[in-house]
């Protein structure tokens, strides 16, 4: 393991439901550093976990940074419709602590092209509807906004249901770049697309590709997080439950101590 990349020990300070990217929030605290990005862009938020992540980790390696979340807030047919309050809790906590630096753009992926020019975005996490037609759209649409660092992270490249279709395009277009993919929490695809990504990260890719030693520390440190999604959860819906008897209450508060 002498060769595993840093992984830091932060924990995120967003984990809200779904669930589906906490996993791959360690990850997000490596890349940043790395990439040193300008300019995030991020296809589809809901509530907020890889975007509040990106912002964290720009903010905690003092990079100067625009994160941008595209969302109509309404939802999809993957994700599911969902109501307003989504979208004011993560204005509200983009208020709270990343006011200078994350901008909310509540509009569609097409709508929200014409405000980048060409080459000037660093990062993009698509994770809009999971469609084939869907992502292909999305990933053809925004490439030519890809600066000369340009990464994109694609989310959901393992789920194979219904009529998700990430997993089947990611097997054509990750053999058009370099590339990575992690099998856990739903799968996460990253492709260096750019002609001048740093070198940190194709020899990342690189290597990750060569022994599950990369994954599996990723995977580890996932499950981590995840766990500490869970006790957030329980604790959450502790609280949802009236006139608690105080024996219990005492016993929980130990569990999740």
């Amino acid at each position: 393991m002498n060769n595993a990349p840093e992984i830091t020990t932060s924990m995120p300070k967003r984990l809200e439901s779904p669930e589906f990217w906490v996993e791959h929030i360690p990850f997000v605290f490596y890349l940043i550093p790395q990439l040193k990005p300008s300019v995030i862009v991020e296809l589809g938020t809901h509530s907020g976990n890889s975007f509040f992540a990106f912002c964290q980790a720009t903010k905690e390696n003092n990079i100067p940074i625009k994160c941008y979340a595209v969302d109509t807030w309404r939802g999809d047919k993957h994700a599911g419709y969902y109501s307003e309050a989504v979208y004011q809790d993560v204005l509200k906590h983009k208020n709270e602590y990343y006011k200078d630096s994350a901008v909310l753009l509540r509009m569609t992926f097409n709508e929200a092209l014409s405000i980048f020019p060409g080459k000037s975005i660093d990062l993009i996490n698509i994770d809009g509807l999971h469609t084939y037609e869907a992502i292909k759209h999305d990933f053809e649409n925004w490439l030519p906004k890809l600066s000369n660092h340009g990464t994109v992270l694609i989310h959901d490249t393992q789920i194979k249901m219904k009529d998700f279709g990430v997993w089947k395009f990611w097997t054509e277009v990750s053999k058009q770049y370099p590339s990575f993919e992690f099998h856990h929490g739903c799968g996460l695809g990253v492709l260096a697309i750019g002609n001048n990504v740093p070198t940190s990260i194709l020899k990342f890719i690189e290597e990750a590709n060569k022994s599950n030693q990369y994954s599996n520390l990723f995977k580890e440190q996932g499950q981590l997080v995840y766990r500490q999604y869970k006790k957030l959860q329980l604790k959450r819906n502790i609280k949802k439950i009236p006139r608690l008897p105080l024996i219990i209450i005492r016993r929980l508060k130990m569990l999740l101590s």
